[in-house]
C-alpha cells in the first residue's frame, strides 16, 4: 500500500504528533508498506525535498511554541505527490497541511483517514489571552466538527476522552475509531540504555544513589499543571529530605517556574534539564524510579507508555486519558487531589517492595503498546475506506450508466 502522512509536525520537531506520526511509519514500513510524508519546514522559510519521500513545505511560525502555518495549496510538491500514486492519504492536523491533505483528496479521487490528537479547547488561552475564550470555543468545535467529519471519509482519535468529545458534546453521528498510539517499547528498556550514560547523566545533574528521583517529560505549560507537581514537591521535602523532582523539557511556562523554584532555593531539589533530543529521552527515564504527572490536557499520554516500558511507576492524575493505559494500583496510580498524591509518593518512598512489584506490572503491561499493533489496527481502517471508496464509485458508475439509458429512451 503506498500511504500519504500529512502532518505540521514531524521530526526533528519533537511533540506527542510528531512521535505518533513517526511510530506510525515506522510500524507501517516495517510491514512492508511505503510511506510518504508531506510537512512543514520547521526551521527555514523554502521547500526541502528529502529521498523522493519527504516534503517539507515552508510556513509561517504563529506563535505558539515552534508551531508554523503553511498555505492550504503550495502549487511546487503537487507533481511530486501525484507521482507517489497515493492508495490512501492519513492527515494528522486540522489546519495547513491538514487542509492541503483535504484539497489533494479531493483533487485526485484518494481516501481520507484523519487522526484528531489536540483537545484544542485546552489551548485556547494562548491566542485569546483570556478574551473571547467562549465565543473562540465556539469556533474551534465548528471547526473541528466540519473537518473531522465532513470532509474525512474515517476518523480515529488515541484514546476514549476525545471520542467522548466527539460523540457526546459535539453530536458527531459517524464511526470514530479508537486507536492508541503505539511506541517501540523495546527502546525504553532497562537492559537496551547505556547504564554508564545514565550514571553520567545522573552525576551532571548532582543525582546520589540515595535519591529519591521523580521524573516528568513533557511541555513546561499551563495546561499541563506543573505548578501542582512544584507545590506539592516543597511540601514532601519537609519529610523526604532526599526526593527529587527532575523536569525533563520545555515550554512558554519553564521560566517562570524556574524563576519560582530559584526563589525557594530548591535548584537542587527540583531539576529543570530543557529540552533534550529525542534519540537521548530513554536514559532519562533510567535515573527515575517513578514518573509522575498532574495533566488534565492529554487526549492519551505518550509519555506514560514510555516510563512504564522503562519500568517506571507511573501516578497520574485521574483521568479518562491515562485509563486505558494503567490500571491503577497494579502497574501504576491515580490520584485525585494533592493529598492522595502525596500519600502515592510517601508509600512508594517508603515501601521498596510496593516500588518493585508496581515497576513489573508496568514493565509487563507496556508491550501492549508496540508499533506493530498500532499499524495493525490503522491498516484495518485504511482498507476499510478504500473499499468503501471503491464500492461507492462502483454504485455512482451503475447510477450513472441507468440515468444514460433513462435518457436514451425519453429521447
Amino acid at each position: 500500500m503506498r500511504i500519504g502522512i500529512f502532518t505540521d509536525t514531524y521530526p526533528p520537531f519533537i511533540n506527542g504528533v510528531s512521535t505518533s506520526v513517526l511510530m506510525l511509519q515506522k510500524g507501517l514500513e516495517k510491514a512492508g508498506h511505503k510511506v510518504y510524508i508531506v510537512t512543514v519546514n520547521s526551521e527555514k522559510m523554502r521547500y526541502n525535498f528529502e529521498n523522493e519521500k519527504i516534503i517539507r513545505i515552508p510556513g509561517i511560525p504563529i506563535g505558539l511554541y515552534d508551531y508554523r502555518l503553511t498555505g492550504i495549496y503550495p502549487l511546487k510538491p503537487l507533481a511530486t505527490i501525484k507521482s507517489w500514486n497515493l492508495d490512501v492519504i492519513h492527515s494528522h492536523t486540522e489546519f495547513g497541511v491538514g487542509s492541503f491533505a483535504r484539497i489533494i483528496a479531493k483533487q485526485y479521487n484518494i481516501p481520507l483517514v484523519h487522526t484528531y490528537h489536540t483537545m484544542y479547547e485546552d489551548y485556547i488561552h494562548y491566542i485569546t489571552k483570556g478574551f473571547f475564550d467562549k465565543s473562540s470555543k465556539k469556533i474551534v468545535e465548528y471547526l473541528t466538527s466540519f473537518y473531522c467529519d465532513k470532509t474525512a471519509d474515517a476518523l480515529i482519535v488515541p484514546g476514549e476522552k476525545p471520542k467522548d468529545l466527539f460523540k457526546n458534546k459535539y453530536g458527531m453521528e459517524k464511526e470514530v475509531h479508537v486507536v492508541p498510539t503505539g511506541i517501540e517499547i523495546d527502546r525504553f528498556y532497562k537492559e537496551n540504555v547505556n547504564e554508564e550514560n545514565v550514571n553520567e547523566l545522573k552525576r551532571k545533574y548532582g543525582l546520589t544513589k540515595d535519591d529519591f528521583v521523580m521524573l516528568y517529560v513533557g511541555r513546561i505549560a499551563l495546561e499541563k499543571n506543573i505548578d501542582f507537581l512544584i507545590n506539592c514537591q516543597k511540601e514532601m521535602l519537609k519529610t523526604m529530605k532526599n526526593l527529587k523532582l527532575v523536569i525533563v523539557g520545555d515550554g512558554p511556562d519553564a521560566e517562570k517556574y524556574k524563576e519560582e523554584v530559584k526563589n525557594a532555593n530548591l535548584e537542587d531539589k527540583i531539576i529543570f534539564t530543557g529540552k533534550v533530543p529525542w534519540e537521548e529521552i530513554p536514559k532519562y527515564y533510567q535515573m527515575a524510579k517513578v514518573f509522575v504527572t498532574a495533566s488534565n490536557s492529554e487526549t492519551q499520554g505518550l509519555t506514560i507508555m514510555e516510563a512504564m516500558a522503562g519500568s517506571l511507576v507511573t501516578v497520574c492524575r485521574n483521568d479518562k486519558a491515562f485509563q486505558e493505559t494503567i490500571t491503577d494500583k497494579v502497574d501504576g496510580f491515580f490520584f485525585n487531589n494533592k493529598k492522595e498524591y502525596m500519600k502515592l509518593i510517601n508509600d512508594l518512598y517508603k515501601s521498596n517492595e510496593l516500588l518493585e512489584k508496581t515497576s513489573l506490572k508496568a514493565r509487563n503491561n507496556a508491550e501492549l503498546h508496540s508499533i506493530d499493533h498500532f499499524a495493525v489496527s490503522v491498516l484495518k481502517i485504511y482498507k476499510k475506506v478504500i473499499k468503501n471508496r471503491k464500492e461507492n464509485f462502483h454504485t455512482l458508475k451503475q447510477i450513472g450508466r441507468k440515468l444514460r439509458i433513462i435518457r436514451k429512451k425519453e429521447k
